[in-house]
């Protein structure tokens, strides 16, 4: 079990029944907004995929996805998706989305290995989303336009739940703060990568750390990124590896970072290949998706995930994920949680 924390004197604003409604109100105005920000289009998604084609997400290349066998496929056997970071560039392909539009979809998944505490669940549902984009997008400018988009989105739905129930008050800054992960290692040397975002969030209430997946000056990775979705090892113009980053805030009731969303522009052929190189995972070149990839037949891209339970945990000033959504938690965490005052569902 992963580190519980309890907040002092913690009560929670809303009541079960309000934290219901207050849920489902969160959810349809973010979503619609997010599809109005980005021009996206909603699609149904799978909740497992075929083994061995490389399109289920491997998040940092050691999680275990829940696997089965199908009577019917010859006992051959599915996974149940970790996120859909390449199925979705798939479908961009098969429904021909031009250049400034894409899509979006519920994603609901299975993480056995997450180690379960006030943020991880073996249940993850999140807004998985896709864009198409041209060669010419593949730069910081527009990766820094698109969380500006995003974060827009995040300051409309803060308001309309502070509409609704007024005792949860606005605390979002009226701007995101963008920084590096190399940046942050500079500034923090002696600090673990956890530590860092602690401290930028704190300072600034809501950032994007960019640059996340490949090896910084010290020697070290600012986190965990697969070597196929997120391009992480592209030198540009801001003088730092990478096109990807996480949207963090700072969480007032668990004085923690929070973070919200992993995102970044996709991996073209130049970036894949040197990725799988770099991970030493030149095989899975042979991979359905990979050889999509490789042949030239997907589009360029850009996409991310947005937790749909840690936002609503956010916006509705929650201890503990399990506030919001119905998952398996031990026998001592429930008990630790009732003497804290925190209600799982």
């Amino acid at each position: 079990m992963g580190t519980l924390l309890k907040p002092a004197n913690y009560k929670p604003l809303l009541d079960l029944q309000q934290t219901e409604l207050a849920i489902k109100k969160v959810k349809d105005f973010f979503e619609s907004t997010l599809s109005a920000e980005l021009q996206l289009r909603r699609v149904t998604a799978p909740l497992f995929v075929l083994k061995g084609q490389g399109i289920n997400d491997d998040l940092n290349g050691i999680e275990r996805p829940v696997t089965f066998p199908i009577k019917d496929f010859n006992e051959q056997k599915a996974e149940v998706v970790h996120s859909l970071a390449k199925w979705k560039r798939l479908t961009l392909a098969n429904y021909s989305i031009p250049a400034g539009f894409g899509l979006y979809t519920d994603m609901n998944a299975i993480r056995p290995d997450e180690e379960l505490d006030n943020l991880h669940s073996l249940y993850v549902d999140q807004w998985d989303w896709e864009r198409t984009i041209t060669p010419e997008n593949r730069n910081i400018d527009f990766l820094k336009d698109i969380v500006k988009r995003i974060y827009s989105a995040l300051l409309k739905t803060e308001y309309i739940v502070y509409e609704s129930f007024p005792q949860i008050k606005p605390t979002l800054p009226k701007e995101i703060t963008f920084i590096s992960a190399e940046e942050l290692c500079k500034k923090y040397p002696n600090l673990t990568s956890k530590e860092r975002e602690d401290k930028a969030a704190k300072e600034f209430g809501a950032v994007f750390i960019m640059g996340i997946g490949g090896k910084l000056s010290d020697g070290k990775k600012h986190d965990g990124r697969a070597a196929d979705y997120d391009d992480w090892s592209t030198p540009n113009s801001a003088g730092f590896n990478g096109l990807n980053g996480d949207i963090v805030l700072w969480n007032d009731v668990l004085q923690r970072s929070f973070e919200i969303s992993s995102m970044g522009v996709r991996v073209d052929k130049a970036a894949l290949l040197r990725q799988l190189e770099i991970e030493n995972q030149n095989e899975r070149k042979e991979l359905y998706f990979h050889k999509r990839l490789l042949d030239g037949t997907l589009p360029e891209s850009i996409g991310g995930g947005i937790g749909q339970s840690r936002l609503c945990m956010y916006f509705l000033k929650k201890a503990h994920i399990g506030e919001i959504q119905c998952s398996l938690w031990s026998d001592e965490m429930r008990a630790e949680c009732a003497a804290a005052n925190i209600p799982l569902i």
